[in-house]
């Protein structure tokens, strides 16, 4: 595997990290059409856990066969697919070696008013599917995240040992937070700030809004005159977050919408220096044709074209 000087440079700013973390950070960045470019587009599958199987996969019935997501992220060139246990398990075999994995380590369902995730595979299971990386979701805001740290703290501890990297997806809600406030510019910020410090290699949250939720926060903003008018502005702010962009941070799709928003999405993240997008519903809600299409107009983007 040819390691371009680009991906060396981002490898440089993961200090601490062993040979085997770095070499499956490098399959990641040096996979797919965005290979060596040091930007990503990974697909995510975990909807079926948090939304049911009809809201998640009804509009495209071909979701709801595990190979069809895995095939997707192979035929489309994304940089890397995640997935919980049952969907790797289901795949992995045929599509081994075609495109890095990454194993979703916890889950949540709609049928549970709980602000929290449980653990629902093991570290041993990342090895055991050929994984390079774990994947896991922490609420900041939530009356459970103080467990969640203490739980994503002995897995990152863990997967690291054994070179596996580490993607935390950063969702901020619970009780003092509002429905508003859950994709506004400062918590968006923070909750990316706290993923890095937490040792995340990779960086998932959501585009944020120009919306200022904390009081204390916005008197900051304010009186610093942090640029947060455009969507680019508030992606260059989230990457300065998180050290500065020493850490690589990618922006969910969210719900499914039309093509052209999705568009202007990477291409605001491409001008803010994001790291690109981790984007699902967006994908696999479309015929498959439709799919590929999109994802390869999103990294026609993040080259620069």
């Amino acid at each position: 595997m040819r390691v371009t000087q680009k991906v060396r440079k981002i490898l440089k700013n993961y200090e601490s990290d062993n040979i085997g973390t770095k070499t499956n950070l490098a399959r990641i960045l040096m996979h797919g059409k965005l290979a060596g470019t040091g930007k990503l587009v990974i697909l995510p599958v975990d909807q079926g856990f948090e939304h049911g199987p009809a809201r998640s996969f009804d509009s495209n019935p071909a979701g709801y066969d595990p190979h069809y997501h895995h095939g997707l992220a192979v035929d489309s060139g994304c940089s890397a697919y995640a997935a919980p246990l049952g969907s790797l398990e289901a795949s992995s075999d045929t599509f081994a070696g075609s495109v890095p994995t990454i194993l979703k380590m916890n889950s949540s369902n709609s049928l549970s008013s709980i602000k929290d995730q449980a653990i629902t595979s093991s570290i041993g299971d990342a090895l055991r599917l050929g994984c390079s990386a774990i994947g896991f979701t922490v609420y900041p805001g939530s009356e459970h995240v103080l467990e969640m740290y203490e739980e994503i703290r002995e897995l990152t501890e863990e997967a690291k040992s054994v070179g596996l990297a580490v993607v935390l997806w950063s969702y901020a809600r619970g009780p003092n937070i509002s429905t508003e406030g859950e994709t506004a510019v400062d918590i968006i910020a923070y909750g990316a700030h706290m993923a890095a410090l937490l040792g995340a290699h990779i960086i998932k949250v959501k585009l944020p809004s120009d919306h200022l939720e904390l009081p204390e926060a916005k008197k900051v903003y304010l009186e610093n005159k942090i640029q947060i008018s455009t969507q680019e502005d508030r992606v260059r702010h989230v990457v300065q977050s998180c050290f500065n962009g020493r850490r690589m941070v990618v922006f969910s799709g969210g719900g499914k919408k039309g093509e052209d928003s999705v568009l202007q999405d990477a291409r605001d993240i491409y001008a803010g220096g994001g790291n690109g997008s981790i984007i699902g519903r967006n994908s696999f809600q479309r015929p498959k044709e439709d799919g590929v299409k999109m994802l390869n107009e999103i990294m026609e983007i993040y080259k620069g074209r």
